[in-house]
């Protein structure tokens, strides 16, 4: 007998199956389970004993993650405050500044010095190219008062890497700063601040760290802290020296994100189990699988210079719109990858493999881009990205 009940039944049993979604843009990342635990736990204080006690021992791991002795501050803030405060707390107004322009982010930097009034020295380097050591060298020759060089470690529009360890080598013997956006970098692909001489080194939360967006943190060389005294432009909120003393007392200046710091200790707890050394060789052997199994589809990889651990961006095929393979992976697959920026829209698009990512996060990215390309009728080796991939990525 056909009953209500039974009609309902079998309307919520006919109706499409919601597409099981797959995070793998290049932030925000997928946040483990643990960690996603961790931060539902009741709320505390952030001036309780409670926090003292966490704060000491994250304070002390990040300096384990930046491959450093000295104290990195932790702001509630995206990676572009870090940024700002690396200008503002360093140089002063009308001091000279070359950044290394790549790409979108590197971009940002010259934007944020032009806005605090620095004169700026631009390296432009096409995009999806590393900056050529050589044209640094001749910038800071024929600019020996530039009190810093600006650059990214890992440039996540155009998926291409610069040489920081390089660039480092040249400011170190200078009265110059070496500071670094390793946003996309820091927890995938080994800067080891100290050892390289980075002198102010950025990250965010949302990146390598698996964790949600809202926090920022600076590594700070004594060179740059000697800069920091020096320094007149105006700051408030993003005052690191205020931030440097209250960490000394196991606290933040002002009001901290502590649920983001209670998944960071969480975080910090997994990477030191993982061991730092075997989280880069993790992500570079997946960015090499996803680089060749994609080329092994026929796909072209855009980058020609130094391609990122963190993303690999690869070209659309021919009369296809990078913006549409985009979409199709997200609308028919579930994958949410990215596109390409300015005027890379719709040339490229961006898969991440950085963070909480493992083997079947790359072949699940490799078949999804396979299939949404042979959703929009383009040509592609199908299966053979995979079985590359698994190639790669096959346990001996």
């Amino acid at each position: 007998m056909f009953t209500p009940e039974a009609g309902l039944f079998f309307a919520l049993w006919s109706l499409p199956v919601s597409l099981k979604k797959y995070l793998l843009a290049p932030g925000p990342v997928p946040v483990p389970p643990n960690v996603l635990n961790a931060m539902a736990a009741p709320m505390i204080h952030h001036r309780s004993p409670d926090f003292v006690e966490l704060f000491k021992g994250v304070k002390e791991d990040l300096k384990y993650l930046y491959q450093t002795t000295n104290p990195v501050l932790i702001l509630a803030s995206t990676g572009t405050g870090a940024m700002e405060g690396a200008v503002t707390n360093f140089l002063s107004p009308g001091d000279k500044a070359i950044f290394v322009n790549g790409g979108k982010f590197g971009e940002r930097w010259g934007k944020i010095l032009s806005a605090y009034g620095m004169q700026t020295v631009e390296i432009k380097v096409e995009w999806g190219r590393s900056v050529d050591l050589n044209d640094v060298k001749a910038a800071l020759d024929a600019n020996p008062d530039a009190k810093a060089v600006y650059v990214q470690a890992s440039e996540t529009s155009t998926g291409a890497a610069h040489d920081v360890q390089g660039i480092a080598a040249l400011t170190r013997n200078r009265d110059t700063l070496c500071v670094v956006d390793a946003i996309t970098a820091m927890g995938v692909t080994n800067v080891p601040m100290d050892e390289w001489g980075l002198d102010v080194v950025v990250s965010g939360s949302q990146k390598g760290y698996m964790l949600p967006p809202g926090l920022a943190f600076v590594g700070v060389s004594d060179k740059a802290w000697a800069f920091n005294e020096r320094s007149t432009c105006p700051r408030f909120y993003f005052n690191f020296a205020k931030e440097k003393k209250a960490l000394e007392g196991d606290q933040t200046a002002f009001t901290p994100a502590v649920s983001l710091i209670v998944g960071l200790r969480e975080v910090l707890n997994m990477v030191k189990a993982e061991g730092i050394q075997n989280v880069f060789a993790r992500h570079e052997r997946l960015a090499n699988a996803t680089r060749e199994g994609l080329k092994a589809a026929g796909l072209e990889i855009f980058p020609t210079g130094t391609p990122s651990t963190a993303v690999t961006a690869v070209v659309a095929p021919d009369g296809i719109d990078g913006q549409d393979i985009y979409k199709t992976l997200r609308t028919k697959y579930g994958v949410t990858a990215a596109g390409g920026q300015d005027h890379l829209k719709g040339k490229v698009f961006r898969i991440a493999q950085l963070g909480y990512a493992d083997t079947f996060d790359t072949i699940i990215a490799v078949a999804a881009v396979e299939m949404a390309i042979s959703t929009l009728g383009g040509k592609v080796n199908m299966g053979a990205g995979v079985k590359r991939a698994q190639e790669l990525l096959v346990v001996k």
